[in-house]
């Protein structure tokens, strides 16, 4: 079985992981998230699935649909756009792209693809006005955090720019912002819990 593969193990599906451990298999639920997986221990799950058959990892089969399973064309699509959207995150190297409200355009991708072979991170984003250099920014962020590398966000930018950056965030990426400013720090301090 190669990453990749779907299996069936503890009466579920995974996807097959890549491990940098021989002895150890690392599954993902077909249909969870992507921080969501289990290790199993080859020789282990071997030994134990003597006893309890659903530890032992095989290939996973899906029967074929009868014609009781046929329901209107409807149905049919609603079906088809929910496995397309469960699905939709693990199907690209950007773990991001299932949670943003926009379509990017390629050339938007660059920094981002630079950014995720650096570590750390550190970019400098200069591009020409309007080419998108918020949308690439936000690009990276929302990917980074996807992954679980970092777990906030600080943008710094000029007063007039606040607004515009708390809605892209918000709107764009799904990613709720809070503009601070010395006006609202007390304000802010205040609802902090303790």
């Amino acid at each position: 079985m190669n990453p990749g593969s779907i299996v069936r193990c503890r009466n579920r599906e995974w996807v097959l992981l890549p491990s940098d451990q021989p002895e150890v298999h690392l599954l993902r639920p077909l249909t969870g998230a992507t921080d969501e997986y289990i290790a199993v221990h080859k020789r282990l799950a071997e030994l134990i699935s003597f006893e309890l058959a659903e530890e032992r990892l095989h290939s996973a089969t899906f029967p074929l649909p009868t014609p009781e399973d046929v329901a209107d064309a409807a149905s049919a699509h609603l079906l088809w756009q929910a496995a397309r959207l469960t699905l939709r995150e693990g199907a690209t190297p950007f773990r991001s792209l299932g949670r943003i409200s926009i379509r990017p355009h390629i050339y938007q991708f660059v920094p981002l693809l630079m950014s995720l072979r650096l570590d750390p991170v550190r970019i400098l984003i200069a591009d020409d006005v309007g080419v998108g250099k918020t949308i690439e920014a936000l690009l990276i962020a929302r990917e980074l955090y996807d992954r679980g590398e970092i777990k906030r966000v600080c943008v710094l930018c000029p007063p007039y720019l606040c607004e515009q950056w708390q809605k892209e965030l918000s709107e764009k990426f799904n990613m709720e912002a809070v503009v601070i400013r010395s006006g609202t720090v007390g304000q802010l301090e205040r609802r902090k819990p303790s």
